[in-house]
């Protein structure tokens, strides 16, 4: 469905006598005197995209892209315009999960039309403040696909600031004095990294030929924005391969520490085992049945017993704890 559609000329928004779905005129009247439309469209079906990309010139391989969604992040070139795919991502709290979603831009020479996947990175927002800057909007085309992969970019800043207070707590459980399972939550975590990962590093490549104006229809006096972009796009790669590199070692910390948890029970085990060994076998050698053992008549043979059972366990349990087994 459409979103919303506009024609910007000059910096600014103008008003047009048509209705939202009419594209030819949309695009008629933004052709006059170096304007350009933004059409917005979310979750179109085949036949909506058609008629889109039947009024734009639309390359079908790239329609068929857009319907489909779930692709990764690329910059194609059709004829004379641009094809660009952004992955969008949002952060779930309560289940420690990265959603995604997906952008795709038909950029021409006049004309963008935007097609959004996933209910996050809403768009709304970057056109009522590109439309707020009218120096930005002169760019024509290539303001808006600055706006779109801004706050695309923002979102991934967001969701990589969310999972480092995760990680963060999951080292400060790993290496808490209590006892705690932190495997599942480390490779849940992990493999949310790696969904940010996806659509964060093939993004680098297409913002750093923005950023140099290497592309051809985006307006290189545009670059210093996409500079912007690139750079807080960089940031947030080197903080998803730092906050990685983090839960491998907070992993490993914790398999050494289930493992020496597990050497220490034993050592309580072994060291149960030896109090309880040595009374043990006095009781055993006392309890044999020979009439020639002579403690056996003592009248105190019972209480030097019971009290060689106690003193030997005393000592072992002495040793233990001065060893540290205890």
């Amino acid at each position: 469905m459409i979103v919303d559609s506009a024609v910007y000329r000059h910096g600014t928004r103008i008003p047009v006598d048509c209705h939202a779905h009419d594209y030819a005129a949309l695009r008629a009247e933004a052709a006059r005197d170096g304007g350009f439309c933004w059409v917005g469209l979310y979750k179109p079906s085949a036949g909506e995209l058609g008629e889109v990309a039947e009024a734009f010139g639309l390359h079908p391989l790239a329609v068929e892209d857009a319907v489909s969604a779930h692709q990764r992040p690329k910059l194609e070139r059709y004829g004379d315009s641009l094809f660009l795919i952004l992955k969008t991502l949002w952060y779930v709290d309560s289940e420690d999960a990265v959603e995604t979603g997906e952008v795709n831009l038909f950029v021409g020479r006049d004309f963008v039309v935007t097609v959004r996947h996933g209910r996050g990175s809403e768009l709304a927002s970057a056109r009522h403040t590109l439309e707020g800057q009218e120096q930005v909007l002169t760019h024509g085309p290539s303001s808006v696909v600055y706006a779109v992969c801004d706050r695309v970019v923002d979102g991934y800043t967001s969701v990589v600031g969310e999972l480092q207070v995760d990680v963060d707590e999951v080292e400060e459980s790993v290496f808490s004095p209590e006892r705690t399972n932190d495997s599942m939550r480390i490779y849940t975590l992990k493999r949310e990294i790696a969904e940010v990962r996806r659509a964060v590093m093939p993004l680098r490549d297409p913002m750093r030929r923005f950023s140099v104006g290497e592309v051809p229809g985006v307006d290189g006096e545009a670059a210093p924005f996409f500079r912007d972009v690139l750079d807080h796009l960089n940031q947030a790669a080197e903080v998803v391969d730092t906050l990685d590199s983090l839960l491998s070692t907070a992993f490993d910390a914790h398999v050494a520490r289930i493992s020496m948890q597990q050497n220490e029970d034993m050592r309580k085990i072994s060291a149960g085992a030896a109090i309880v060994v040595v009374p043990t076998l006095i009781a055993g050698v006392y309890g044999m049945n020979f009439t020639s053992m002579g403690v056996l008549n003592m009248p105190f043979g019972f209480p030097l017993a019971l009290l060689q059972m106690i003193g030997s366990a005393a000592l072992i349990w002495w040793l233990m704890k001065r060893w540290g087994w205890l």
